[in-house]
């Protein structure tokens, strides 16, 4: 005992001699990166639907049982309630697969054309979703559409093969595309987080607004010389029948190609057919529009990055197989591949993204890899679920996002607000590279999908 008291006199003496503290000492923790277990991001880009037509059923998302009436209920462009839905079109004519008398609410495709046959296409542009969007009451999709009561139509996609993946990973279901309208300004706003410029564009394709914000004359630019709808490039690819006046001119604008090359992160554009269209003999269903770095300056014809950078579909393939997976990879399959209605089907797209995804998995990049499986855009068909307030461009619609990865948050739908440009914010956040611009600096990243990639 009296060695004891001895053993905590000397201590005390010590402890007063060095003034030392009680309180425990802590160590400064180290910044975490929230996807630091990430080498490579995949981002599978398809074409067309919107949240509700394909996921509106959903286990657990917020679909179509949550409709408001005044969502569901849709009216004409005057504001008066439609009785009965319009018959469907298919290229403009009356589709005899549908009645004619639908009622007023979303309806199952399936018992009419099965998901291994093409619908109609739709009307999906700049002016006009924010028509059907109507301030937030998602209630004139029917009145501005050029496919009548087919905006209301959806395939239950949960055991799909696309539909199996989210069951097992992750389903954001509050995820919109960045920019209003169609395939070509939301390629962009994957890639810069902006919109293109074309001034002193042809007058014969400049849409005309009037003092209410309607167009009197819709066109591909605004009158403010903004490219808004489909065109095509002034390099090459581009089809061989373009007006060269409506070419738009090389873009200057930063892009998340840019911020990768600046830090020496490697990364490519893998595009469907882009060798053969490159050749002059584009596939029948190449999209020229959907190649959105072909559009800027740094990878123009007879640039390296172009050679370097843009790449065909296969070469995707033969990456996973040679270990030479690039740390961003964005694959954009070829229109039969796409889900595009119109001129694709959903079963055989869906399929194309589960083999990709196969290829990914069965590959030794797998074990640090995300992969992000969305839509350019809503392809004109309803939703349920107002966009945030964002900004002149948008956000418009809801879209389908799924999140697979070996750091995924397993079986969940994630509710976090999301938009296109969240893939460019997951992306820079990763390897610390600066926003391209005020959308992506504030949107919400991907961690709360990949909640196990923090390092």
């Amino acid at each position: 005992m009296r060695l004891r008291v001895l053993l905590f006199g000397l201590i005390a003496s010590l402890c007063f001699l060095s003034a030392c503290d009680s309180t425990p000492t802590t160590s400064t923790p180290h910044p975490t990166n929230p996807f630091g277990k990430i080498k490579h991001f995949v981002v599978l880009y398809q074409e067309n639907w919107s949240f509700d037509s394909l996921y509106g059923s959903f286990p657990g998302a917020d679909g179509i049982s949550n409709a408001s009436q005044t969502a569901l209920q849709q009216v004409d462009k005057n504001g008066q309630p439609y009785t009965t839905l319009p018959q469907p079109l298919l290229k403009g004519q009356p589709d005899p697969r549908f009645p004619a008398n639908l009622p007023v609410k979303p309806f199952d495709a399936t018992q009419y054309v099965s998901p291994d046959l093409m619908t109609g296409d739709l009307v999906h542009r700049f002016y006009q979703e924010q028509y059907q969007i109507d301030g937030g009451k998602m209630d004139k999709f029917v009145a501005w559409s050029d496919a009548a009561g087919l905006v209301m139509s959806n395939y239950d996609g949960t055991n799909m093969p696309e539909g199996k993946l989210a069951k097992q990973y992750v389903l954001a279901d509050h995820f919109f595309h960045a920019a209003y309208g169609g395939s070509f300004l939301n390629h962009f706003w994957m890639v810069c987080a902006c919109s293109p410029t074309f001034p002193n564009a042809p007058g014969s394709i400049v849409a005309q607004v009037d003092a209410n914000g309607v167009i009197t004359k819709d066109g591909a630019v605004t009158p403010d010389g903004y490219a808004v709808n489909t065109s095509f490039t002034v390099n090459t690819p581009h089809p061989a029948t373009a007006n060269p006046a409506t070419l738009i001119p090389e873009q200057t604008a930063p892009t998340i190609g840019d911020r990768l090359n600046d830090k020496n992160i490697s990364w490519a554009w893998y595009s469907g057919g882009w060798n053969d269209a490159l050749a002059g003999h584009p596939d029948p269903l190449f999209q020229f529009h959907h190649q959105p770095f072909a559009f800027f300056a740094n990878y123009a014809d007879g640039k390296p990055a172009k050679t370097e950078h843009l790449k065909d579909e296969q070469d995707f393939l033969s990456a996973l197989k040679n270990n030479t997976l690039p740390a961003v990879s964005f694959v954009k399959p070829l229109g039969e591949d796409n889900e595009h209605p119109g001129y694709a089907n959903e079963n055989t797209g869906q399929q194309h993204i589960a083999d990709l995804v196969k290829a990914i998995q069965d590959s030794s990049a797998w074990k640090d890899t995300a992969i992000i499986i969305t839509y350019d855009e809503n392809g004109g068909r309803w939703d349920h679920v107002a966009p945030p307030t964002g900004d002149r461009w948008g956000p418009g619609s809801r879209v389908p996002a799924i999140i697979i990865s070996p750091f995924a948050k397993m079986g969940t739908v994630d509710h976090t607000t999301y938009d296109t440009t969240s893939i460019l914010r997951s992306i820079e956040v990763r390897w610390n590279l600066n926003p391209l611009g005020t959308r992506d600096a504030k949107v919400n990243d991907l961690r709360n999908a990949l909640a196990n990639a923090a390092s």
